[in-house]
């Protein structure tokens, strides 16, 4: 079942967080989730997890309107993350995530759904493309400690 987070699923929502960034700190990943819980959504709009009726969550995800997103018109939803665990990939969850952002974004007024990966994340570049995303921009980032 796919339904939006609870404040009851923080610390498996933390878990699953860990999961996809496991190089942020994970003090910072949950005060993420505590802004949002405490309504400071500046990074968050909405998160959906999939609920498969056990304790534990089987994957989630963010989304966040962004003022601008590469290749869209005006304001888009945007997949700030996306995560499904490993014993569950390949189930349909990530799918069924996804058709929840779009229904969302629907209901909400928006004609576009817009995400991103990295450059070297070949099966989120296939699972986009599998769900009718079209590649729009590739960009290198750079950064310089001064």
């Amino acid at each position: 079942m796919i339904r939006p987070v609870r404040s009851t699923d923080r610390d498996e929502w933390l878990r699953m967080r860990a999961g996809l960034w496991p190089d942020e700190s994970p003090i910072e990943l949950g005060e993420t989730i505590d802004a949002y819980f405490a309504g400071r959504k500046s990074l968050l709009t909405i998160v959906f997890v999939s609920d498969e009726g056990s304790e534990r969550l089987s994957g989630f995800l963010e989304l966040y309107v962004r003022e601008y997103a590469e290749g869209c018109a005006g304001e888009t939803p945007y997949v700030e993350g996306w995560f499904v665990v490993e014993q569950e990939r390949g189930k349909g969850i990530g799918k069924q995530l996804m058709r929840a952002a779009e229904e969302w974004s629907r209901d909400n007024g928006f004609a576009e759904l817009a995400s991103d990966a990295l450059i070297d994340n070949i099966d989120s570049h296939r699972a986009h493309s599998a769900l009718g995303f079209e590649e729009v921009e590739r960009t290198v980032h750079f950064r310089k400690t001064l």
